[in-house]
């Protein structure tokens, strides 16, 4: 964690936000009734996780193409294609109610975290980047989880 610099530290903490706050509000009750009343249930439990999750997919492949931009020859080919599988996941992979996209959010997280050692493997991402995705990773499985297995 300390080789992982404060800025994206910080702001790959302030993004688990949404992932977190679904969790508690589809956990206690009374954090769910506040923030109906204060924010509107699309920003509760389940809606809120899986409609950020989709959009996290798809920025997570906007990142692996910009790390793809580093390779060459036909491994940039690769890593072009691989990197839009976040996107093209969350697209086909979330619909069919809360408790199936919730686990296809899973997978494709999943999934991205193997994207992510691959690409950084090939050397195209900076030394520090498996210890932050993987922190991100667990955090983000475990309050999708809530609402898929509780």
């Amino acid at each position: 964690m300390k080789s992982i610099p404060k800025a994206p530290l910080i702001l790959g903490l302030a993004g688990l936000i949404p992932f977190v706050w679904g969790a508690l509000t589809y956990l206690y009750d009374p954090l769910a009734v506040w923030g109906a009343g204060a924010l509107g249930s699309r920003f509760l439990g389940p809606y809120v996780q899986l409609f950020y999750g989709s959009v996290i997919l798809s920025f997570m492949s906007g990142v692996l193409w910009g790390f793809a931009t580093k390779a060459s020859g036909t491994q940039a080919g690769l890593c072009y294609t691989l990197s839009v599988i976040p996107a093209l996941w969350a697209f086909f992979m979330t619909g069919g109610g809360p408790v199936t996209a919730g686990m296809n959010l899973i997978f494709g997280f999943a999934g991205l975290l193997i994207l992510d050692l691959a690409f950084s493997r090939w050397g195209l991402t900076p030394p520090w980047w498996m210890a932050l995705r993987t922190l991100l990773t667990v955090v983000v499985v475990a309050c999708l989880s809530v609402g898929v297995f509780l």
